[in-house]
């Protein structure tokens, strides 16, 4: 399966707080909030939602084709992206705009705050997939400039490439109608289990007319796993690994969706695709910065037969290995 991968393409800038957020919260002042949190590192790292499942997807061999803008400041993360497998010949670098850049503070306890310049990827509007037509099976529509998001999935729709839908962040800008839009139709829906609930209260739709409306929906639910939903079929529950040792979560969502692509690109089934998509995020999870992972055949086989048995890991050493 050949998987273009739109969306975001940033510099993350990483910062840890060592207290917890909750506890310099004052409920009755909510809604006069002025805090500042003195934080103990500063990592900077590549980063960006496409990006970094591109990235995924290209450690483990699919070469995916990347989508997006970038500043003239893109050379560098180029040649990585490059050396790490992905195809970056569709993105486009801005004359006038540098990359967009991602700020986060994480809490001891994993929360964090962020904000997100986009830069370059305002001009994501103007790329025109027409040219894919034919060479990719699958659009995978990330978080991006809104009005890019909509024209990619119109573009999809008009010809007649199955597209993921992954609204992300971007999610708490859109109303019901752009949510509608973005959704209906969609071969996969990714969202963790916040943004499902939220999908379903900006579109209008109950829980089991967001799933009879794409193909198949999948919903990370953080230490619980991940969730995989058909109409008409019983759910696939996938528990998550308990052996984690986490560092840092940025990017530990875009790492389940290369996993989980991964693994359906190969041709296998969907509880399968799920865990690999576990494995990889939790891969993701133990770095600091979403593209610092490393998935050498061996280590990644042996994790994957003590979360999900043998017969698993011989699936996987199949294609990987």
């Amino acid at each position: 399966m050949r998987i273009a991968v739109t969306g975001s393409i940033a510099t993350d800038h990483l910062m840890t707080f060592p207290g917890r957020f909750v506890d310099q919260l004052i409920p009755d002042k909510l809604d006069k909030i002025a805090l500042s949190f003195l934080v103990d590192s500063l990592q900077i790292r590549y980063g960006g939602v496409a990006a970094n499942m591109a990235f995924g997807m290209g450690c483990l061999g699919l070469k995916p084709l990347l989508v997006g803008s970038a500043g003239a400041d893109f050379a560098e993360y180029r040649d990585w992206l490059e050396a790490h497998g992905v195809d970056t010949s569709g993105v486009r670098e801005s004359a006038v705009h540098h990359t967009g850049r991602f700020i986060s503070t994480t809490d001891a306890d994993l929360n964090h705050f962020a904000s997100f310049y986009p830069g370059a990827m305002v001009e994501d509007a103007d790329i025109d997939l027409g040219d894919l037509v034919g060479s990719v099976d699958l659009v995978l529509i990330g978080a991006s400039d809104p009005a890019a998001m909509a024209s990619f999935t119109r573009q999809c729709r008009e010809h007649k490439i199955p597209f993921a839908a992954d609204t992300s962040w971007q999610l708490a800008r859109m109303d019901g109608e752009e949510v509608r839009d973005l959704v209906d139709g969609a071969a996969y829906l990714f969202c963790n289990e916040y943004e499902a609930k939220l999908t379903e209260r900006k579109s209008g739709w109950a829980d089991e007319e967001v799933t009879a409306r794409v193909g198949v929906r999948v919903t990370t639910l953080g230490a619980a796993g991940a969730r995989v939903d058909r109409a008409g079929e019983q759910p696939i529950l996938v528990p998550a690994l308990t052996d984690v040792m986490p560092k840092e979560p940025t990017g530990a969502g875009d790492a389940f969706r290369a996993g989980f692509l991964a693994a359906t690109g190969w041709g296998l089934g969907l509880e399968r695709a799920a865990q690999l998509g576990n494995v990889i995020a939790v891969n993701a999870l133990e770095a600091v910065g979403p593209q610092d992972y490393e998935l050498k055949p061996g280590p990644l086989t042996e994790r994957f037969a003590a979360a999900y048995g043998p017969e698993a890991a011989q699936d996987l050493a199949e294609h990987y290995g």
